[in-house]
């Protein structure tokens, strides 16, 4: 590729996003008393030099307070996985705002949405959150407290929200060190953690006979370091050596539920000891879970010395809240289906072929990865096998350019990753609209 007509490239997208985007650049500055000009850091990752401010979303689309519209396939990073704002969850939400927003009580919804989740995953017993990051924190404290060892075990740049037992990576030596820009780490990581190259079983099993491994929590597919997808008998490896020492499971099919109905926990016949997810589930509204099995369960309940109800570290004021579990119930019942998703997956495929074509036609020495409904390209092929290899291939000059290109093409991709998510409401044309805009970019840095 050469790299100063990428530059050149580049530099011309970011100006022509300068232009089409006036008033998202002045309400960035004038954003002054938020931190980074942000209200959540994150989202000062943008490839234009500032973000596109909403106006408006429906369905798979966005609108700008420019005007500009934009076919979304990063639907809030997984967040509006169901679509933005959709009907079911809208109407249950505003039923449910006039009756109480937050009591610190059960509503029958909350029976609801732990029956559907046990239906579709095939853990037993759910409990609720805001957030998946709190589940997994949640869940970590109780698989502690069940085992009696100290450390949890995580794949190299995996991804479990600001769990700070999860930002742990692999060093040169094999041995797992704090992962880089890791904000104000209550310890040093190595004291709480353990890690293992995603689909290396002779690693996990290295670290797990230490003997002091609580749970292995994991993807079973990697997502926000890039998709990487489990290799022939690693999960069914990983299930295997767990037991054998010990240690219990936990799968975070907080991305991963693009796989299917019940994530790929179903898709695929895993048997972890706990299943925690969140976003996606209620359909945009805050919300997280976590599912136990039934010996686990019964083990904890057994526990008189655990404090599961007031200040033992597992809770929360507004977890299990009336509006979050309405607007969970309606997501999984009336959205999020099994149709839905047959659907979503049938569109991400039809996603992925594309691109391949696209890739082929240039013989680009690329490669494309799907997980259900949701797709991703990557600048290296084979696509790599597990998180370091697969933050080694990134080249964030020319993912820069692709969104920036695309962006002022309509079209809105996840902005980690060159990844593409469908919802119920992405449609045939919207594919075909981005294959459009990518085919185009590719051709001009082409030359």
């Amino acid at each position: 590729m050469d790299r100063n007509r990428l530059a050149d490239l580049a530099a011309r997208e970011r100006a022509t996003f300068a232009e089409r985007n006036p008033r998202s650049a002045a309400a960035h500055r004038g954003a002054a008393h938020l931190f980074g000009r942000v209200p959540m850091t994150w989202m000062s990752k943008n490839a234009g030099g500032f973000p596109v401010y909403v106006e408006s979303a429906a369905g798979a689309y966005l609108k700008d307070i420019d005007g500009n519209e934009y076919v979304d396939f990063c639907l809030g990073d997984t967040g509006a996985m169901a679509g933005h704002s959709p009907a079911p969850v809208i109407e249950a939400v505003e039923r449910r705002l006039g009756r109480g927003v937050t009591t610190m009580l059960p509503t029958e919804d909350a029976a609801v949405a732990g029956a559907e989740l046990a239906r579709r995953f095939g853990l037993p017993y759910w409990s609720f959150a805001l957030t998946a990051t709190d589940a997994n924190r949640w869940a970590i404290r109780l698989l502690r407290a069940v085992s009696g060892r100290s450390k949890i075990l995580v794949n190299s740049y995996c991804y479990h929200g600001s769990v700070d037992e999860s930002l742990i990576v692999v060093g040169a030596d094999g041995e797992g060190r704090s992962r880089d820009g890791n904000v104000g780490a209550p310890a040093d990581v190595t004291t709480t953690s353990r890690v293992a190259e995603f689909n290396d079983l002779d690693g996990l099993e290295r670290q797990l006979a230490h003997g002091d491994v609580a749970a292995v929590l994991m993807e079973p597919a990697l997502t926000n370091i890039g998709i990487v997808l489990p290799e022939p008998g690693y999960l069914d490896g990983v299930r295997e050596l767990t037991r054998a020492y010990g240690t219990y499971l936990i799968n975070d099919e907080t991305h991963t539920f693009s796989a299917g109905p019940g994530g790929a926990t179903a898709a695929w016949g895993l048997t972890p000891d706990v299943v925690t997810i969140g976003k996606a589930i209620g359909g945009g509204i805050p919300v997280g879970a976590y599912g136990l099995s039934e010996d686990l369960s019964r083990t904890l309940l057994d526990r008189t010395d655990l404090d599961l109800v007031d200040m033992g570290g597992v809770g929360g004021t507004l977890a299990g809240n009336p509006v979050s579990m309405a607007a969970t119930v309606a997501c999984l019942t009336h959205v999020l289906t099994g149709n839905a998703f047959a659907m979503m997956i049938d569109t991400a495929t039809a996603f992925a072929d594309g691109v391949h074509k696209i890739i082929d036609q240039y013989a680009l020495p690329w490669s494309v990865s799907q997980l259900g409904a949701r797709v991703e390209y990557r600048f290296t092929a084979p696509a790599p096998r597990n998180g370091t290899l697969s933050a080694a291939s990134a080249d964030s000059e020319l993912e820069d350019f692709l969104h920036t290109y695309l962006l002022n093409r309509g079209v809105l991709l996840t902005p980690f990753h060159n990844m593409a998510l469908m919802s119920p409401a992405t449609t045939m044309q919207d594919v075909f609209r981005h294959h459009e805009v990518f085919a185009a970019a590719i051709a001009e840095l082409a030359g």
